[in-house]
């Protein structure tokens, strides 16, 4: 079966909307092939609100924010992880609220030149939070749940009053996320995946598209979601049977329906599936630290 992503979405650039009793959103117009239609902030509760992935620094956006806030108090901004199209605002919009902004740490930089989104290297949180802290305000309260794999530093957000989870870009409902090593992690990804999955959340709120809602249909979308990775793993194993040894040729074969401009972020995720064939003993490289420009082979085993 397919990952049934969720494509359909109605909004407006800078209006907020009310996406359920507790949650407002506000997209930012940023679109690309990495953020779909671009960054989605939430704003959660009434009155003292948290923040949530305020997005770029943008003065219409900015603005947009304002007026969504209009008459209340931001008393935590907080971030899901440090790339350009979710932190960079953050500081910015924590100093016109007078309040501080909340994160696991800064994060370690991706490979230079091979993805369309880049890291926020500035952003440091005043606040680190770690998995298990809880972060609250009148009538919400938000659960600090470690998410690595996208990034080593990312962070979901449980809201308690409605059982659902900000996903940021660890589960996104209209496309799979990238996994680009050295920050990213496959097999962290996989078991992160697992860790939301059995929490058994009603809804998904991913920072890109809409959400995912139901806890049966949430169940199936993230059980499908870590199944499309199994099964990239195995037509990488089934390549290199065949005498392939090329990250990029596989590219071309496997991604042959994707959008090319996402091929270099395809590249760097089958890097961060073969990186974990490596550890777990199935492949070798003679390069001690690989990139999508080594060369690998399966292990040979003993007839």
């Amino acid at each position: 079966m397919a990952i049934p992503y969720i494509k359909d979405i109605e909004f407006e650039y800078g209006v907020v909307q009310q996406v359920s009793p507790l949650i407002r959103r506000v997209i930012a117009n940023n679109p690309g092939p990495f953020t779909y239609v671009g960054t989605g902030v939430f704003i959660v509760g009434r009155g003292d609100v948290a923040v949530l992935d305020p997005g770029p620094v943008d003065e219409a956006h900015f603005s947009a924010l304002k007026k969504a806030l209009e008459g209340e108090r931001v008393t935590h901004v907080l971030v899901s992880h440090g790339h350009s199209d979710h932190s960079p605002l953050a500081q910015p919009l924590a100093e016109w609220a007078g309040c501080k902004t909340y994160a696991k740490n800064c994060g370690v930089p991706t490979a230079k030149g091979e993805l369309g989104s880049a890291d926020d290297l500035g952003f440091m949180p005043d606040v680190k939070v770690r998995d298990g802290d809880v972060i609250s305000g009148p009538g919400w309260t938000l659960d600090v749940i470690e998410t690595p794999g996208h990034t080593c530093n990312h962070l979901c957000f449980g809201l308690r009053e409605e059982n659902a989870c900000f996903s940021g870009d660890h589960i996104m409902g209209w496309s799979t996320t990238v996994v680009a090593p050295p920050d990213g992690d496959m097999g962290d990804y996989m078991r992160s995946l697992e860790k939301i999955r059995v929490m058994n959340f009603d809804a998904l709120y991913p920072t890109h598209g809409d959400p995912v809602r139901g806890q049966d249909f949430v169940n199936h979308f993230i059980t499908e979601y870590a199944e499309h990775r199994r099964e990239r793993e195995r037509a990488i194993l089934y390549h290199l049977a065949k005498g392939e040894h090329s990250i990029p040729n596989m590219v071309k074969d496997m991604y042959k329906e994707v959008d090319k401009r996402l091929h270099p972020a395809a590249a760097m995720s089958v890097l961060g599936h073969m990186l974990e064939l490596v550890k777990t003993g199935r492949v070798v490289t003679p390069d001690a630290q690989p990139t999508v420009r080594s060369h690998f082979e399966l292990v040979k085993t003993a007839a």
